[in-house]
């Protein structure tokens, strides 16, 4: 299944931004909607309701954090073209989401297109403890769940230990109220949002991506939370044809 394309990246993304040198960003712009939200949301639903253990996982432990984020994240929604309301919300779709703050990331995963991943320092290193990964970019989250940095880009050759350390400065130093971003490039021959792939089974990438019919690129933020302290990898997917 495809779904409707963006017209075009962002002008903010006509330039390279490398991790992990990141930008900073204002303090609620790590949660947008754009003109692909009814599209993104729809396959987003279809894939909570067919494939919830698939795209959505967290710790037990990690349950107040995630509670938190879908606080800081429900702030953020009136100024984004929602309506909320004590227990529910009224979405720029017109769907009406109810908010269920036992499974908090679900909700958040109905409500936002961004996905929504939880990192918390444990030891020397954060570690992912919860996600809503709905369209992940040749990854599984079932390969990743709670496994530390190093673990999770375990098969990216480029993440040697020099960069694993300059990855943990970096999620050790965010702030709270003052959010980091990137963004990647990446092509595909088609605009399919759900690419779920192992790590034993990479994606092949031929010689001239350029020449691939559609770009995906993800917006990525890097926030902290400010009660549990949390750290929240935001990524907006956008897919354009090239």
């Amino acid at each position: 299944m495809s779904v409707i394309l963006q017209k075009a990246l962002p002008a903010e993304m006509g330039g390279e931004i490398s991790l992990p040198g990141m930008a900073p960003a204002a303090a609620q712009d790590w949660l947008r909607v754009d003109e692909a939200y009814g599209a993104q949301m729809q396959r987003r639903l279809a894939l909570l309701r067919r494939q919830r253990a698939d795209v959505v996982w967290m710790d037990p432990a990690a349950l107040p954090a995630a509670q938190e984020v879908l606080e800081q994240a429900l702030g953020l929604l009136p100024e984004l073209g929602f309506e909320t309301g004590a227990d529910h919300a009224i979405c720029p779709d017109g769907r009406r989401v109810m908010l269920d703050r036992d499974a908090p990331l679900v909700t958040l995963g109905q409500l936002v297109q961004e996905d929504i991943c939880l990192l918390q320092k444990r030891g020397a290193e954060h570690v992912l403890v919860g996600a809503v990964l709905c369209f992940p970019a040749s990854w599984r989250l079932s390969e990743k769940a709670g496994r530390p940095l190093v673990g999770i880009h375990e098969p990216v050759a480029e993440y040697d230990d020099n960069l694993a350390r300059r990855v943990q400065r970096l999620f050790d130093g965010v702030r709270v109220g003052r959010p980091l971003w990137r963004f990647n490039r990446l092509w595909y021959d088609d605009p399919e949002l759900h690419q779920p792939r192992s790590a034993t089974t990479p994606r092949r990438i031929k010689p001239d991506q350029q020449a691939a019919p559609y770009v995906r690129s993800e917006r990525q933020c890097v926030v902290r939370m400010p009660v549990s302290d949390v750290v929240v990898f935001s990524i907006h997917t956008y897919v354009v044809a090239t």
